[in-house]
């Protein structure tokens, strides 16, 4: 009596084992890349994730104007506006008057944003150090001052 058991053949056996293969390379390797990103310091090492926790500063919005002064200690290079209008939201830099080496402790600009705007998020971003030099870094939009227009 011959059995008629049948079982996978050699080659997809073999082509399985390759793909299970690959996909846990893939995932070790996206699970070491995070853990190494590279790290982003200002004020003598420290991190600026914890910097911007650290960041302070006023705002106020008249007629597609916004008015922006810094009251902490931590220089912001540059501000980000979430602008929410009509369903939807955009993303952009304020830059049009925004000081070239950014807004320092004390001082205070002010510049146009959108005329039909719902809802403002000021969002700073701050310049540190990496190995390879300056880099930007944007805070975390919880950190930002959400600005009511209507």
């Amino acid at each position: 009596m011959k059995n008629k058991k049948r079982g996978l053949s050699p080659v997809i056996a073999t082509m399985l084992l390759v793909a299970i293969v690959i996909v846990i390379a893939l995932i070790v390797f996206l699970w070491f890349r995070s853990i190494t990103e590279e790290a982003i310091t200002k004020f003598d090492g420290q991190n600026i994730r914890i910097v911007c926790e650290e960041v302070s500063f006023d705002a106020d919005y008249d007629a597609g104007q916004v008015f922006i002064s810094n009251t902490g200690q931590v220089p912001i290079y540059q501000m980000k506006a979430k602008i929410f209008g009509s369903g939807s939201f955009t993303t952009m830099t304020i830059s049009e008057g925004w000081p070239e080496k950014g807004l320092n402790m004390g001082e205070a600009f002010s510049g146009s944003v959108a005329d039909s705007a719902e809802k403002i998020i000021l969002i700073p971003v701050l310049v540190g150090e990496t190995s390879k030099g300056e880099k930007t870094y944007t805070c975390d939009e919880r950190l930002g001052y959400e600005l009511m227009t209507a």
